[in-house]
């Protein structure tokens, strides 16, 4: 114990008190300039906080499945109760979380009592599609289970499937972000990401029966549509062909720029599907296929298909 104490005192008195405050004045001359920049030298309000809307997705899951995903030892007696508190103090800190928005956005000094009302108006709305939201998770996973021989259990596929876990992130979000809390369903978005290895997109509209298997390296971009019991496998991405600009240079935002994937459409690993194409109902896109046009319902796109078809049209020219 003596010589670790020892290690300890020889190694703070190698650390520079004064070189520290330089860094911290240094350190303090980019803050004041990214705010003039930002023109928030003397208003710099508080971003909503990504822990705290982790706890808030955790609470919410726990609260759509407390028999699976809730506190352990609550009675079938309790579980209503527990439902009702849980919700009562994550809807409560959603609440706050979306004024942090709508303050950051409105760029006021002050907060006035309306974004508080607005803020209140978004968590109620917001609340009352929790119903809606079960339903298609309860969907989301039934798909999951179905459609994959390992899946042991429904239980299983809940609280093992990064898939599953995507999804409720994503649904959560989704509903934020049309909501008009753009900022906070993206931070959501991100932490699935962060835990899953998926990229799901809060604008992206998802059927049910959705089902990612696998799924690490999946992204799904944020114009993207995807229709009734829909299936993807690892690394598929639904993207952006090209990124046009304006006259000043800046990347155009908001322009439908992703696929559209109909009902009943399964996408193997790797493959990579762009720009705003159509890919009709039925159909099968094989693994590795790399996809710029739109194909009629029923298609089967093999890597092996493409290849020919780029070999033929270099041919004919």
């Amino acid at each position: 114990m003596t010589t670790e104490l020892k290690s300890h005192g020889t190694a703070e008195s190698e650390i520079n008190r004064l070189e520290i405050d330089h860094i911290v004045s240094q350190l303090r001359t980019l803050r004041v300039a990214s705010l003039e920049h930002r023109q928030r030298l003397n208003k710099p309000p508080k971003l909503p906080s990504r822990k705290t809307l982790a706890t808030i997705i955790e609470r919410l899951s726990a609260a759509l499945f407390p028999n699976r995903l809730g506190a352990p030892g609550v009675s079938d007696e309790g579980i209503d109760y527990y439902v009702g508190h849980t919700l009562d103090i994550t809807l409560r800190d959603l609440l706050d979380q979306i004024q942090h928005e709508l303050f950051f956005v409105s760029g006021q000094e002050i907060a006035a009592p309306s974004l508080r009302e607005q803020a209140a108006a978004i968590a109620n709305t917001f609340a009352k599609q929790l119903p809606k939201i079960r339903s298609l998770l309860e969907n989301d996973i039934r798909a999951a289970y179905e459609g994959d021989p390992a899946a042991h259990s429904v239980d299983d596929v809940l609280v093992c499937y990064p898939g599953v876990i995507a999804i409720i992130h994503h649904r959560i979000a989704h509903e934020l972000n049309q909501l008009g809390v753009p900022l906070i369903a993206r931070m959501i978005s991100e932490i699935a990401h962060s835990l899953t290895g998926i990229e799901i997109h809060p604008g992206a509209q998802i059927g049910d029966s959705f089902f990612i298997d696998h799924g690490t390296g999946v992204v799904i971009g944020e114009t993207t549509i995807i229709g009734r019991n829909v299936r993807l496998y690892q690394a598929v991405t639904l993207g952006a062909k090209r990124f046009p600009v304006d006259e000043q240079g800046i990347l155009v935002k908001g322009n439908l720029r992703h696929p559209i994937v109909e009902d009943d459409v399964v996408i193997y690993a790797g493959a990579t599907i762009l720009g705003r194409i159509t890919i009709g109902r039925g159909s099968t896109i094989g693994g590795n296929v790399w996809l710029t046009h739109s194909v009629p319902p029923g298609s089967n796109v093999m890597q092996a298909q493409i290849r020919t078809e780029v070999f033929a049209a270099a041919t004919e020219s």
